[in-house]
């Protein structure tokens, strides 16, 4: 469905203006966003299971119980593919992970193979022939797309109890921008559509910050759980309301909140960064009165 073009000088139907001075200044919607790592080779990859079936509708029933299966076969796999390029991205996005929990891309590698075999012997290629083309396929298909992380990400000189507290806070904290982003997507606005990126933008330069040194969770765990909830509950019953009646005053509290919610992100971000500098001076206070100790000349 096309959508009205539209910009922060631009205007919208009586609609107050999106305020672009929260923080220090402003900011591109955009700086941040993500895409979605799913393209169209991998959804291409629910075309094969399609025509499979079209091409044994009209075949005896052992024949069509194999294209039915091997189509089944295809179809998950494509559907594993797409997850597991998503949970891909999200490892690569942050700088302490833990490994997928279900290699989604290899088994996708592999259920495509069997889908390939069953396609194969459905057309009387052989149970060897069916094989050798399941395995090629299952080759080929690693090689386009390549396999899931195999181990967690993390930092050295960080236990593992730590990694795995942050990745599962930050992994939380995602859901609930998730969630806030489906909801304003109901409302096929442009511009709330933007400032919501511009929020989650905010919010990740924190879960970031957060990975950095996770002995900052700790300060930082309300915004990742209990800010980032109450703004996914306000964002369903602002679109709720807003879906109904177009409330415009509903409309300019909720730009409000996230104003709100961005400043005070972005300040907490800045505090974390403050702190992270503090330590570091102090480091480097105790290493130059340990060298002159020493006797060694410091600058």
């Amino acid at each position: 469905m096309a959508q009205r073009y539209g910009s922060k000088y631009s205007p919208r139907d009586g609609q107050d203006p999106i305020p672009h001075d929260a923080g220090d200044g402003p900011r591109n919607a955009f700086v941040g966003a993500q895409v979605d790592p799913v393209g169209f080779k991998a959804n291409l990859m629910f075309l094969p299971g399609i025509l499979l079936l079209l091409f044994s509708l009209g075949a005896g029933a052992l024949s069509l119980v194999v294209a039915v299966a091997g189509a089944a076969s295809l179809t998950l796999s494509a559907w594993l593919l797409r997850e597991g390029l998503r949970a891909e991205a999200a490892y690569k996005a942050r700088r302490v992970a833990k490994r997928p929990a279900l290699p989604r891309k290899m088994v996708a590698s592999v259920l495509t193979g069997v889908g390939i075999a069953l396609a194969a012997y459905r057309f009387d290629s052989g149970i060897a022939a069916s094989g050798i083309y399941g395995l090629v396929t299952m080759a080929l298909h690693s090689v386009a797309f390549g396999i899931d992380p195999l181990t967690d990400k993390g930092m050295d000189g960080i236990d593992t109890f730590q990694q795995s507290r942050v990745a599962h806070a930050v992994g939380e904290a995602e859901a609930y921008l998730k969630d806030l982003r489906a909801a304003i997507d109901r409302t096929n606005d442009r511009a709330l559509e933007a400032r919501v990126e511009r929020f989650q933008s905010t919010a990740r330069e924190l879960f970031r910050t957060v990975e950095d040194d996770p002995r900052d969770l700790a300060s930082a765990r309300k915004y990742l759980t209990v800010y980032l909830m109450g703004a996914r509950d306000a964002s369903v019953k602002f679109v709720d309301l807003y879906m109904r009646n177009k409330d415009t005053q509903a409309r300019v509290d909720y730009l409000s909140l996230l104003d709100d919610l961005e400043r005070n992100f972005a300040a907490r971000t800045k505090a974390l960064l403050l702190d992270d500098r503090s330590d570091l001076t102090v480091e480097i206070d105790v290493l130059r009165e340990r060298l002159q100790r020493e006797g060694v000349a410091t600058q």
